[in-house]
């Protein structure tokens, strides 16, 4: 059973709240006036139980809502928030933001209002249990593969959206791509998406904490996978931090069992960040020598760092017998066996224009085979998210 506790001085809403709500529910109304003092203010006038739920009416005020709903983020943390109000794009984030957790249109069909106030009910009765879970027990995660290279230019969106469209495949709405080339990332261009959100709006107020408000960012791709979509502009990247983006990675691997990460070159505090909790690398190379050495230099680095990802693949792209190299040669001078190779194609740069990726579109050519196959490896089995939190971060320049 959950207490719930509304401010609304609205007739019409006050019923449907009471139709919404069985009786397995208390329910107390508050008038909408009652907004405006502060979250102990209005938690004082409660007659009965703990609050689990606040639900807070159309009618009332903006300013009031807002500064309530923060107010209670912050000292009031086991409180679920959910405010009626017609939905827009600003109204929605600037709720999200605050710490409210749902938002609900109050001219909506019964039956979903109904299922909002369940699932606001749940959300409480998960926040208390974790808040006097003492024992801390792990919980299963899903694989975290980062595709990596310490060279631009060589493929790794490519693989990272492919990766994620054919994952999503496998595992229905199981994978999330996450792009963390956070000033110029090419994800959303790759998987032909316009974001209403990014990863900016992610890692920041009540998303950081609360994972249901976290989905709310995730762009749906018609595949079935999501997508954390990098900032709209790159003076944004400089607003994330190391830590938050290894909050965001551990938050989304507890929900879905594919987190594909499509970093930026080289090795910054990001890159390094995120192998900490890296279950997967899939490292993208070049057939030349500038991308075959730049590899060779940034996989030392990790190894004496001690964070090479337990599991490690090799995808060789733009493979060609005419380049003078050969597979073995690449392999004798990284230290890896190539896991999967990708042949120059021209059906490639027509893929990346039309924002479809390989794997998608079901075009058959070398390259998508070569995509297929590195999918099936990364399906393949299951891997529990190795503790590496005794390793040191240090950035690489």
């Amino acid at each position: 059973m959950s207490r719930f506790l509304a401010l609304t001085g609205s007739a019409d809403f006050e019923q449907g709240l009471a139709l919404a709500l069985d009786s397995a529910h208390e329910f107390q109304v508050l008038s909408a006036g009652c907004a405006d003092g502060t979250p102990a203010d209005v938690l004082s006038r409660n007659v009965g139980g703990p609050v689990d739920v606040l639900v807070i009416g159309p009618d009332v005020l903006t300013e009031h809502w807002l500064r309530l709903a923060n107010g209670l983020d912050a000292g009031y943390p086991e409180i679920v928030v959910v405010l009626a109000a017609p939905s827009n794009t600003e109204l929605t984030l600037a709720a999200l933001r605050s710490g409210i957790r749902d938002v609900i249109d109050p001219g909506g069909d019964l039956s979903q209002l109904s299922l909002a106030l369940e699932r606001a009910s749940m959300t409480a009765k998960g926040r208390k249990h974790a808040g006097s879970d003492d024992s801390h027990q792990a919980q299963s995660r899903g694989r975290v593969i980062s595709v990596m290279s310490p060279k631009g230019g060589v493929g790794k969106t490519t693989v990272s959206t492919n990766l994620a469209v054919g994952l999503a495949k496998t595992a229905p709405m199981g994978a999330v791509i996450v792009d963390l080339d956070l000033q110029f990332g090419d994800v959303a261009s790759g998987l032909g998406l316009e974001p209403n959100y990014t990863i900016n709006d992610a890692v920041s107020g009540a998303a950081s904490s609360d994972t249901m408000v976290l989905k709310a960012f995730l762009t749906p791709h018609p595949s079935g996978a999501y997508a954390m979509c990098a900032p709209l502009r790159p003076a944004d990247a400089d607003l994330i931090k190391p830590a938050q983006v290894a909050t965001l990675i551990n938050q989304l691997s507890l929900e879905f069992p594919y987190v594909i990460l499509d970093t930026s070159p080289g090795l910054g505090d990001v890159v390094l960040a995120v192998l900490e909790l890296a279950t997967d690398g899939v490292w993208v190379c070049g057939m030349d020598i500038p991308s075959i050495r730049g590899l060779n230099h940034g996989l030392d680095v990790l190894r004496q760092l001690d964070l090479l990802p337990p599991s490690n693949t090799l995808v060789l792209n733009f493979a060609d017998k005419r380049s003078g190299l050969t597979v073995k040669d690449v392999e004798a001078t990284v230290g890896l066996p190539v896991g999967v190779v990708l042949p120059q194609s021209r059906a490639v740069p027509f893929s990346t224009n039309a924002g479809i990726p390989m794997l998608q579109s079901g075009r058959r050519d070398p390259v998508g085979k070569g995509l297929k196959a590195l999918v099936e490896k990364m399906a393949a089995g299951s891997m529990q998210v190795e503790s590496k939190n005794s390793r040191r971060r240090v950035a690489v320049s």
